[in-house]
């Protein structure tokens, strides 16, 4: 409900220009479980905002790279890195066609985490139960929120699929997908440029590999 109201707030301020005082009663962005993954999904592709490849000087890979340009904390209107994603056409945009522009949700979350001060937050939850874990409600969302920048029907990179239920269903039963978020050794760790999953996540993904990896 809070991220409902900023983001009607959010879009008031964008077209009229109010004042960010509006903004100030809202909180609750947690960096690590929130915006980090965003930026690793959608920005940190080969040739592109990684470590490596530094695109236009950014590199949105950890915190400490992401706050150092682009970012005036408590300003998120001010800031380059949120300006870029409401860009529908040009070279501005961002992330590039043909990739998908981030959703309204993720580009309210990298807003308010901004206008809260851009902090290096982490929030790991208070109860991680894996008595039942569901495709639906546990798997997906953590897949949408690291993975599916990059394995999404379409082209996806090293032909994996995170998106859909099939593809998510091979690689549990190859033992890729355990392997690759844990970064064991004799997988590539995953996400591919940045981050990693928490441990409540990874253990969500080890038992649904666990149960069968069920379509629940």
């Amino acid at each position: 409900m809070i991220k409902k109201m900023f983001y009607s707030i959010l879009c008031t301020a964008v077209l009229c220009g109010c004042s960010a005082e509006y903004l100030q009663p809202v909180s609750g962005v947690c960096f690590e479980s929130e915006v980090l993954p965003i930026f690793v999904s959608n920005c940190t592709q080969s040739g592109c905002h990684n470590s490596i490849d530094r695109e236009e000087g950014y590199d949105l890979t950890a915190y400490e790279q992401i706050v150092r340009k682009g970012i005036v904390p408590g300003d998120f209107r001010a800031s380059e890195v949120y300006n870029v994603l409401l860009e529908p056409l040009g070279e501005e945009r961002m992330p590039p066609a043909p990739n998908r522009m981030l959703s309204a949700t993720d580009i309210q979350t990298i807003a308010l985490w901004i206008e809260e001060g851009a902090r290096n937050t982490t929030c790991e939850p208070a109860d991680c139960s894996t008595a039942a874990v569901s495709f639906a409600q546990d798997i997906q969302p953590i897949m949408a929120s690291w993975c599916n920048g990059c394995h999404s029907t379409g082209a996806p990179s090293a032909g994996v699929v995170t998106s859909t239920y099939t593809g998510m269903k091979t690689i549990a039963d190859n033992g890729s997908l355990a392997g690759t978020v844990a970064h064991e050794q004799g997988y590539p760790p995953m996400p591919d440029n940045g981050g990693q999953l928490s441990a409540c996540e990874i253990a969500l993904i080890r038992q649904w590999v666990a149960d069968g990896a069920p379509n629940n």
